[in-house]
């Protein structure tokens, strides 16, 4: 780089899984240099996004996207979502001039996008060269989600067209197929790693140190099993979220475990208890926890996320009913019985901060279009 840079970054609101992606990215680049400037569009909390990405920023609260609308953690509301998205696009004009006004306030030398499309087309029309970084994009969930509907084709084209314009569409491994992208760039994978403390967690809540941890997180949408009516499994020792308020001796929330991050839990746990995610399966493959997940087979990503994590990682499904029902025992018995697999290096983070130093470098100047590094 020539110049201290200013980074523009986008996040979907959808969910934790984009920070999870985007955050080691970030961290990353400021490690390589801690002068740049970034400034951070996100309807996440602040705090959230504080305690994943290091250094300073500025944050700009406000949604690009809304990805897919949904009833929990696992189901989404399909045809709530078709409606969502032909009202954003009928207010097409009105949304990317108010995404052009927030770009040109800011003067940003690039835009990273995880992967809300708007902004990308605003950065295009601005000429500002831009990188998308997802392992999906909304134009093929939304298709397969609502691959039946007749105007489908013309909801995708906007979509996909500036997901195209993008210089590069970043995507780490495990991705779902993209085939109507025409900058696809395969990474490796992307996952911050943590700190095992499990010997300071077994001190905290009294436990043996021969017990069977497991960390139940499924994702940042409301969605509480009955604990209270799930059996008891000897040996096992399930940290809840606070918010669960859970009364089980066997049962204590993570906030007594330990002072650590939610990645210092994954490493320090034997199982991460979730649902299909790309954060949580790579930060437990990465963290060399074993994933006990809930089947999610209605969500276009999850075979991909699925598949990867059984040839690379430790995993098991679940049924809906077993979470509701808690028969958990042999699916834990077979998951701690499989040999356990290296954990995984991810090496997809220095590669994305090297697409956007090669960016950089190649574009000094507004006005570089998709294909042209």
């Amino acid at each position: 780089m020539t110049k201290i840079s200013h980074g523009y970054i986008a996040l979907s609101g959808h969910g934790f899984g984009h920070l999870a992606q985007i955050a080691p990215v970030l961290n990353e680049w400021h490690r390589r240099y801690p002068e740049a400037r970034l400034t951070l569009q996100s309807v996440l909390p602040e705090a959230v996004l504080r305690e994943r990405i290091a250094g300073e920023f500025t944050v700009v609260a406000g949604a690009a996207d809304f990805g897919m609308l949904m009833v929990n953690a696992l189901e989404v509301k399909v045809t709530e979502s078709l409606a969502a998205y032909r009202a954003f696009h009928a207010e097409w004009e009105e949304r990317l001039a108010w995404q052009d006004r927030l770009l040109r306030e800011a003067a940003p030398d690039f835009v990273l996008a995880d992967v809300p499309y708007l902004t990308l087309a605003a950065a295009a029309r601005l000429g500002i060269p831009a990188l998308a970084l997802c392992s999906l994009n909304w134009a093929d969930v939304l298709a397969g989600c609502c691959a039946a509907e007749p105007d489908l084709a013309a909801l995708r084209a906007p979509m996909l067209a500036a997901y195209n314009s993008a210089v590069v569409f970043l995507q780490p491994t495990p991705s779902m197929p993209m085939p109507e992208l025409s900058n696809a760039q395969p990474l490796g994978v992307i996952a911050a790693l943590g700190q095992d403390r499990r010997a300071a967690i077994n001190r905290r809540l009294g436990l043996r140190g021969d017990e069977t941890l497991v960390l139940m997180a499924l994702g940042g949408f409301d969605m509480r099993p009955p604990l209270e009516d799930w059996p008891e499994l000897p040996g096992v020792c399930w940290l809840t979220p606070p918010a669960w308020k859970v009364a089980r001796p066997d049962m204590p929330s993570w906030a007594m475990a330990e002072d650590g991050s939610m990645l210092d839990l994954i490493r320090s746990c034997d199982v991460l208890f979730t649902k299909p995610g790309y954060g949580a399966f790579t930060e437990a493959a990465c963290n060399g926890a074993r994933t006990l997940y809930v089947e999610r087979d209605d969500w276009p990503e999850e075979p991909w996320l699925s598949h990867w994590l059984l040839e690379y990682g430790n995993g098991v499904k679940i049924s809906r009913q077993q979470l509701v029902s808690g028969d958990l025992a042999e699916p834990l018995r077979a998951l701690l019985a499989q040999p356990a697999r290296p954990p995984v290096v991810p090496t997809g983070v220095s590669e994305a901060a090297d697409w956007l130093e090669r960016l950089l470098t190649l574009c000094p100047a507004h006005g570089l279009r998709s294909g042209q590094i």
